[in-house]
């Protein structure tokens, strides 16, 4: 045998710990029925996942629902909710959101409703599972929905925003991008990239009646896209797309209030192409932290403080395609999958979970289009 390197003998002996971790967990962990949102008319697909070989096979059409550009699940996996990315809905000029029961392997629909305007890219559903948000790119608005057994009312609370950044390109107007929930589920967060702002409001759970409560300003031009919360309850990070940099924020459970602590880039220092950065993923011990930037298409990991939240950067390495439009840690933790946007592919990677380090390596599955990855 040839002599090894270093660095090679420790990246053979790490893909054989993962390896053989894989495999003990064979007897453990059952297949899984994963969703995936596509841009097409095909728009929700299925697969099936196997943790213990890292394997993800196709299994058909979920559902025929044009465009969804997000998906998401009620707390007991009864049902599944989609944001379409459409420019026309039942006669007017917003997009769509569905609601679907969960039937066995398969998807049963259960209602459909008009977003706030068109363009509806991103949707989230509150703890209790009575609140779901939408938020809408091109109409720069959101909009709440009361959940019934599944089902969803009609918009309960609209918002339309007008502020808009100095980006001439991307900031003509305001794009709301993203929603999320406080860790005390009292407060929802709507990310407005178009506007530089995170609106946020005071939640009625009983009603889905949504009150404003205050706003968080990104520098101008960044453009926050995403916003996720550390497991330690009082840190967030918000992902700017227009300027690849994530603010750490410091949230209150009085207010509900967002206070940048600190911002990190996710470039290299010499890198001066095109950019976007992406999305976050957070392991659920909180020890590690992902980002995905798009155009230069890499993933970066981090080494979290769970006290405080900072970050410490480890390591940079390769999302498998082009345009990584989201990114998810399967149930064991052990796999990180790509959706990639333009290569038409999910791309697989081998995860160390006392390290968090990604394998460089991975495999792909065709997947057209995809947008967002859900495991039910």
């Amino acid at each position: 045998m040839a002599n090894l390197t270093r660095r090679t003998f420790l990246e053979l002996a790490s893909a054989a710990a993962v390896v053989t971790a894989s495999s003990d967990l064979t007897a453990t962990t059952p297949r899984r029925r994963v969703l995936v949102g596509s841009g097409t008319k095909d728009g929700i697909l299925a697969y099936d996942w196997d943790a213990a070989t890292g394997t993800l096979s196709a299994a058909g059409v979920a559902a025929h629902i044009d465009t969804v550009d997000w998906l998401t699940a009620s707390p007991d996996g009864k049902y599944v909710f989609a944001a379409c990315e459409v420019d026309s809905f039942n006669g007017k000029p917003t997009g769509e959101v569905a609601g679907f029961r969960v039937n066995g392997d398969n998807l049963e629909p259960l209602s459909t409703q008009n977003s706030a305007a068109k363009g509806t890219c991103h949707i989230a559903l509150d703890p209790s599972g009575r609140v779901l948000l939408s938020a809408d790119y091109g109409g720069g608005s959101a909009a709440s929905f009361l959940v019934t057994d599944g089902k969803l009312s009609t918009a309960v609370w609209t918002e339309h925003y007008t502020v808009h950044g100095p980006n001439a390109d991307r900031q003509e107007a305001a794009h709301a991008h993203f929603c999320s929930f406080s860790p005390d589920s009292r407060f929802a967060y709507v990310n407005d990239l178009g506007g530089d702002a995170i609106h946020i409001y005071r939640i009625d759970t009983a009603t889905a009646q949504l009150t404003a409560a205050s706003t968080f300003h990104a520098a101008p031009g960044a453009g926050p896209r995403t916003l996720h919360f550390h497991p330690n309850g009082h840190t967030a990070y918000s992902v700017n797309e227009l300027v690849s940099t994530v603010d750490i924020l410091s949230w209150s459970n009085a207010d509900g209030g967002l206070t940048r602590e600190t911002t990190i880039p996710l470039l290299p220092a010499d890198y001066n192409g095109p950019t976007r950065a992406c999305d976050a993923v957070i392991t659920h011990n909180g020890h590690f932290v992902y980002f995905a930037n798009r155009d230069n298409d890499f993933l970066y990991s981090f080494k979290a403080d769970v006290k405080t939240g900072a970050l410490t950067p480890m390591k940079r390495s390769n999302c498998g395609g082009e345009i990584p439009r989201n990114f998810v840690l399967d149930p064991t933790e052990r796999w990180m999958l790509v959706a990639n946007q333009d290569s038409n592919c999910i791309s697989i990677f081998a995860r160390e979970p006392e390290t968090g380090l990604l394998s460089e390596a991975g495999k792909s599955v065709t997947a057209p289009k995809p947008m967002r990855i859900l495991f039910l």
